[in-house]
């Protein structure tokens, strides 16, 4: 019986653990390329993206995860995530980090700033909403976040986040040492789907909502593998009645 993997190199990936057991499924620690036939889809959790990127290159990660991804299974990146899974990254540090590719979109690393800037918000996801049910809004966990500038046609955006212009223009000239922006768009994307592949700049993980969990459990019957065989049940729980998890410091 397959499992969901989650990728353990560094970051939040107990949390995602755990929140997988809330909504009655086993996940399974990921740190080798061989550790990727055992799972029929993975999750990439946040954390440090340019730590992450160095050992998965150390553990020589990165032509697995790529066959993993071209061969259509399902895959979750949460912010760290979302930056290995975009096409194309910006804001990155000096000489700038591997990525594994697959979502046609371009991410901004660190958009909404440095640890200090971290900040929750609620937010609208019509698809989780319709879905998922519960509230029409989710609460939003931002930890030296990316966003989203730019997608492809073959991309679903779930959900968006307003930012003033002057935010907009600061971001994009942070760390990459790119001109500003000067456009006055007042939303960036946070939260999209590409066939397989899900990403969120938030951390869904840390918060007592399990709906983001669920919806990706969805996707891995959506593309074929079917819930029944892709999954471990370890019992079920209400994602309504869980604890607030502390926020992780991400150096």
């Amino acid at each position: 019986m397959t499992l969901v993997g989650v990728l353990a190199l560094q970051g939040s990936f107990n949390e995602h653990i755990a929140a997988l057991r809330r909504v009655g499924v086993k996940g399974v620690e990921i740190r080798k390329p061989e550790q990727l036939e055992n799972v029929g889809s993975l999750i990439i959790p946040g954390g440090e993206s340019t730590t992450m990127a160095k050992l998965a290159e150390y553990h020589n990660l990165f032509p697995a995860l790529r066959e993993f991804v071209k061969m259509g299974k399902p895959v979750w990146g949460t912010c760290a995530g979302l930056i290995f899974l975009a096409n194309k990254a910006t804001g990155q540090k000096t000489g700038g980090q591997e990525l594994i590719g697959g979502l046609d979109c371009t991410v901004h690393r660190n958009f909404f700033g440095s640890q200090i800037q971290s900040f929750e918000a609620d937010i609208a996801a019509p698809e989780l909403s319709s879905k998922e049910g519960g509230p029409e809004t989710f609460r939003g966990v931002f930890i030296r976040a990316p966003a989203i500038l730019e997608v492809g046609p073959e991309v679903q955006v779930l959900a968006d986040y307003h930012v003033s212009s002057n935010k907009e223009s600061d971001s994009n000239s942070a760390d990459g040492g790119e001109e500003g922006n000067t456009t006055s768009e007042k939303r960036v994307i946070v939260a999209v789907r590409q066939g397989n592949l899900l990403a969120t700049a938030f951390h869904p993980e840390l918060t007592a909502d399990t709906r983001w969990h669920s919806y990706f459990l969805k996707m891995i019957g959506e593309v074929g593998e079917g819930s029944s065989s892709s999954v471990v049940a370890v019992g079920t729980y209400s994602h309504l009645n869980q604890p607030r998890i502390d926020l992780p410091i991400y150096q």
